[in-house]
């Protein structure tokens, strides 16, 4: 299958990407790689699915030249053994996928990787990197929890000014790294177990994976950072219902669609 095609320059450092997926997001996934190839204004290196064991994305792996990484092989976890759940909703899968994101160390090869979400398309230009700094997309609002699941994982509060919520990161693996450690010295046992132990269980929002890295990098490398507005849209119907002309007419005020099926995203399988 031919991959998109762009006339636009791409510089700068060459990045992996990594992607968590299940089968219901097999829908927007296609388009969500064609997004980042087309619109990712760096060199790409490897694209990697995260996902539990499946044939179908597998499959899709294949078709778009992707990479599938198993799950299992990236981190000692399962949802099952997560755990993170009440009687009206379910989060652990949602809470496994963000701890597959601060594993990407051991899945990209290279110093940077960006993480995008599996429902989220690219349709404008992006850039993550602005001599020598980091740039993150970011909005104004967040939920409360982040914030106190942050504290009590790294002992001070989120600093930033905005929120780094915003379905996709570029991740530098050196600092990431720095992060797991300061963890780990802090709370004695693994990055992923003390994030497990110190999220408030009852709350259906405990945790961010992009709120505690954007924080962390903020509060750790003054002047190392660029904010800009996400300008992120999120979208009720299907990427594919989308004509070219409102696409078109869409890229003109966003940067990025998401394409959340409320029922999936509180319920992540």
């Amino acid at each position: 299958m031919a991959r998109p095609t762009t006339s636009a320059s791409k510089s700068g450092p060459a990045i992996d990407v990594l992607i968590p997926a299940i089968e219901k997001d097999l829908g927007t996934l296609p388009f969500v790689i064609d997004g980042i190839r087309k619109h990712v204004r760096h060199p790409i290196g490897q694209i990697a699915i995260v996902a539990p064991d499946s044939a179908k994305i597998k499959a899709l792996c294949r078709r778009k030249g992707c990479t599938f990484v198993h799950e299992r092989s990236v981190l000692p976890l399962t949802k099952r053994s997560i755990n993170y759940r009440s009687s009206k909703w379910e989060r652990s899968g949602w809470m496994l996928q963000q701890l597959l994101k601060l594993s990407g160390d051991k899945v990209s090869t290279r110093k940077h990787y960006l993480v995008v979400d599996a429902d989220t398309v690219f349709i404008r230009p992006h850039r993550f990197s602005i001599g020598g700094k980091t740039v993150f997309y970011c909005r104004d609002w967040s939920q409360p929890e982040y914030f106190k699941t942050y504290k009590r994982l790294l002992g001070q509060k989120a600093a930033a000014p905005r929120s780094f919520v915003t379905h996709y990161m570029l991740f530098d693996k050196s600092k990431l790294r720095r992060l797991k450690k300061t963890i780990e010295a802090r709370h004695g046992k693994r990055w992923y177990k003390a994030i497990l132990g110190s999220i408030d269980r009852k709350r259906n929002f405990a945790f961010s994976e992009y709120e505690t890295y954007g924080n962390f990098l903020y509060s750790n490398y003054p002047g190392s950072i660029v904010m800009k507005s996400c300008l992120n849209k999120g979208m009720s119907t299907s990427f594919s219902r989308l004509s070219a002309p409102k696409l078109k007419k869409l890229a003109k005020s966003y940067r990025s669609l998401s394409f959340h099926k409320r029922s999936v995203y509180a319920r992540r399988a």
